[in-house]
C-alpha cells in the first residue's frame, strides 16, 4: 500500500459526530463517517453501552463481541447517562461543539431524553441531526421496533428470495440494516455540506423499511410492467437471461450474459451455436419466459468440465464469469482481497491485534486507514470532555443551568 493518511488528511477531519447509535443501522452509518476522518464520539450508557458489546455476535478475551468490534473502528466512547441532570446537560454542551447527532432509537424515545432535534436545534442552529429507526417518524408502523428480518419481510425482500417454491429467506446479508446506514450516511454529507455553506441544520430522517424498498428497484419495476408480484428466483436475474449460478461438473459457475452480445459469445463458447437460432431463445425476452429450459440446455454442457475450466474458457471468449467463493477463501486466500488491501489489521488493548474488513472506498488510491480500534465503554470520556472544556458536577464545578427536567 502507499503511504497511510492520518485523520487530518481525511476529508472528513473537520466534522464532529455525537453517535447515540448502536446495534448495527447507526453504527455502520457512522463508521462510514469515521473511516472517512470523521471524530465520532460514540455516547453510551455507562452501565451498558451500546448492546453489541455484551450480548451479539462471538465472545473475546474482553467483555466486548467481534461484533462490536467489528462495527466501531475509528471511534471514541464517551459514557453519559442520559436519564440524569448532569448526564443531559453534559450531552448538551457536547451538542454545542458538534456538527452531527445521530441516533436509532425508537420514536419519541429521543424526545423524552431530551436528544431530540427540537431540543438540540436552539443550542446549535448549523447541527445534522440524523434519525434510522424501524419504519419512520410517522405512518401506522412508526411505533413497531426495527429490526432487519422484519424490514426485509414487509419490505418484499423474502417475497423474492430463495429458490421457487421454498420456504422464505431473507438476504445473507443484513441490507435493511446495512442500507439504511449507507442512505443515513449520504443523507449527513448532503445536510453537513448545506449546513457549511448556510450555516443552518437539517433532520435527516431513514428507516430499515424504506431503505430496503428503496433498494427494490428491479422488484418494482417488474410489478408496474406485468401487474404480478414478483416471485423467488433463486439466483437468476429479472430483466435478463441467462444471468445467474449454474451446475458444473463440481460446483457452480456464475455466468452474466445479460445483452445480446454475451449471449451469442456464450454460445459460441459452450460449443452451442444452435442456441442462437433457438426460437425458445432468440431474445432477452423468451429466453426470460423460457429460463427452466434455458438452465437444462446449459447445464447440460457445462456439467462435462468443472467450474474452473469454464471460468477460463468463458473469460477469454469475453462472457463474465466467475465461480462461487466461501468466506474462509475470500478472507483467508482470495489474491485479489490481498492485492487491493481489504483486511486491516488494528491493536486492541484488551484483544491484540484484530482483523477488521477495510472501507469499500479509496481516496487518490489509498484505503482510508483504520486509525483506532473500537473503544472500550467509557474510554474517551475524560478526554473528550477535557478538549470541550466541560466540567460536570462530579468534577466539583457549578454546572450550568439545566434546558431539561430529569428523565425517569
Amino acid at each position: 500500500m502507499t503511504s497511510t493518511p492520518t485523520a487530518g488528511d481525511l476529508p472528513l477531519a473537520d466534522m464532529v459526530v455525537l453517535d447515540l447509535s448502536q446495534i448495527m443501522a447507526g453504527p455502520y452509518c457512522t463508521m462510514v463517517l469515521a473511516d472517512l476522518g470523521a471524530d465520532v464520539i460514540k455516547v453510551e450508557n455507562p452501565h451498558l453501552g451500546d448492546q453489541t458489546r455484551r450480548s451479539w455476535g462471538y465472545a473475546m478475551s474482553g467483555e466486548d463481541s467481534r461484533a462490536f468490534l467489528a462495527l466501531n473502528r475509528n471511534k471514541r466512547s464517551v459514557a453519559l447517562d442520559l436519564k440524569t441532570p448532569d448526564g443531559v446537560r453534559t450531552f448538551h454542551d457536547l451538542v454545542r461543539t458538534a456538527d452531527v447527532v445521530v441516533e436509532n432509537w425508537r420514536p419519541g424515545v429521543a424526545a423524552r431524553l431530551g436528544a431530540d432535534f427540537p431540543t438540540l436545534k436552539p443550542l446549535n442552529p448549523a447541527l445534522v441531526y440524523a434519525s434510522i429507526s424501524g419504519f419512520g417518524q410517522d405512518g401506522p408502523y412508526a411505533s413497531r421496533p426495527g429490526y432487519d428480518l422484519i424490514a426485509q419481510a414487509m419490505a418484499g425482500v423474502m417475497s423474492i428470495a430463495g429458490e421457487p417454491g421454498g420456504r422464505p429467506v431473507k438476504s445473507g446479508l443484513p441490507v435493511a440494516d446495512l442500507g439504511a446506514g449507507l442512505f443515513c450516511a449520504i443523507g449527513i454529507l448532503a445536510a453537513w455540506a448545506e449546513s457549511r455553506r448556510t450555516g443552518h441544520g437539517r433532520y435527516v430522517e431513514t428507516s430499515l423499511f424504506e431503505a430496503t424498498l428503496a433498494l427494490s428497484v428491479w422488484e418494482s419495476t417488474e410489478y408496474w410492467a406485468t401487474g404480478i408480484a414478483p416471485q423467488p428466483l433463486g439466483s437468476a436475474n429479472r430483466m435478463s437471461a441467462p444471468y445467474q449460478a449454474l451446475a458444473t461438473r463440481d460446483g457452480y459457475v456464475t455466468v452474466g450474459a445479460n445483452n445480446e452480445r454475451l449471449w451469442q459469445r456464450l454460445c459460441e463458447a459452450l460449443g452451442l451455436p444452435e442456441l442462437r437460432t433457438d426460437a425458445r431463445f432468440a431474445t432477452n425476452v423468451q429466453r426470460m419466459a423460457n429460463r427452466a429450459e434455458l438452465e437444462a440446455v446449459l447445464e447440460r454442457r457445462l456439467r462435462e468440465r468443472d467450474t474452473a475450466e469454464w471460468v477460463d474458457l468463458l473469460l477469454a471468449a469475453g462472457v463474465p464469469a466467475g465461480p462461487i467463493h466461501d468466506y474462509r477463501y475470500v478472507l483467508e486466500e482470495d489474491p485479489h482481497v490481498q492485492a487491493r488491501g481489504m483486511i486491516h489489521h488494528v491493536q486492541h488493548p484488551l484483544e491484540g491485534t484484530v482483523k477488521v474488513v477495510a472501507s469499500a472506498l479509496r481516496l487518490d488510491g489509498v484505503v482510508p486507514p483504520v486509525r483506532r480500534p473500537a473503544p472500550l465503554l467509557g474510554e474517551h470520556t475524560a478526554e473528550v470532555l477535557r478538549e470541550r472544556g466541560i466540567r460536570t458536577a462530579a468534577d466539583g464545578a457549578q454546572a450550568p443551568p439545566s434546558t431539561t427536567a430529569e428523565v425517569n
